[in-house]
């Protein structure tokens, strides 16, 4: 993980570096808010990664001498077939529209909207590793 958290870093820090120069000489906002997002975002990926590596230390990958076999067996877990990206979505949708159509629709948007992202949350909770 220590490559690819270098590799983010490095675009944080460049866009950062863009941002401000930008900043300096253009008086276009939006230009100066998407260099922004974009350099916030590529640093929340570059601390995520970062963590991980503090956590989970070197992995085969990173080393030289390693060999296949050690990179074998369990790596992760991918959860089982679920329908709460179809509730969070349809209930984001609802929310969205309830916006623009009333204060009636956004209420049934987030009732669903709810239980689709508590569920995301606490479906794999009781797990063992």
């Amino acid at each position: 993980m220590k490559g690819e958290a270098w590799l983010f870093t490095g675009v944080a820090l460049f866009f950062a570096v863009t941002c401000a120069v930008y900043a300096a000489f253009a008086p276009d906002p939006a230009g100066f808010a998407a260099l922004a997002v974009s350099g916030l975002m590529s640093a929340l990926i570059a601390a995520y990664l970062w963590r991980g590596y503090g956590r989970v230390g070197r992995r085969p990958e990173d080393r030289r001498d390693a060999r296949v076999r050690e990179a074998g067996g369990t790596r992760t877990f991918f959860p089982a077939r679920s329908y709460f990206p179809v509730l969070t979505a349809a209930g984001a949708a609802l929310l969205a529209l309830g916006v623009v159509q009333g204060l009636w629709l956004f209420l049934i948007g987030v009732g669903v909207l709810i239980p689709g992202v508590y569920g995301f949350a606490f479906q794999n909770a009781g797990r063992e590793d």
